[in-house]
């Protein structure tokens, strides 16, 4: 059974911030990277942040300067913190988690909303 389950979202006001975190019980040794996906309302799924189990960060351009994507290794836990929210980030933020054997994983998502 692979679990990855994300919580943290939540309704907020612009400039506000959330940390969302996305704990996975697959092993650490079968671990690539870890990483966070949104999709808005009429959108396409885009991915958010990334990092490699050798600690390699990405981010879209979208995000830069706002979020910061970090992991805690021995908990397999990866987290996305938020600041500056526009209401352009509201959406369904998923979890990606990439195994170095079968491929990747999804979470159910969690719902961040940003409003006035």
């Amino acid at each position: 059974q692979v679990q990855v389950v994300e919580s943290g979202g939540g309704e907020v006001q612009p400039g506000g911030s959330l940390r969302l975190s996305c704990a996975t019980s697959v092993s650490s040794s079968r671990l690539a990277a870890m990483g966070w996906h949104r999709q808005a309302p009429g959108k396409r799924r885009e991915l958010v942040a990334t990092i490699s189990t050798g600690g390699s960060i990405k981010y879209a351009d979208s995000v830069k300067g706002r979020f910061t994507i970090s992991r805690d290794s021995a908990k397999n836990t990866v987290y996305l913190q938020m600041n500056s929210l526009k209401p352009e980030d509201t959406a369904v933020y998923y979890c990606r988690v990439d195994d170095i054997g079968y491929g990747g994983y999804w979470g159910q998502g969690t719902q961040v909303t940003v409003s006035s």
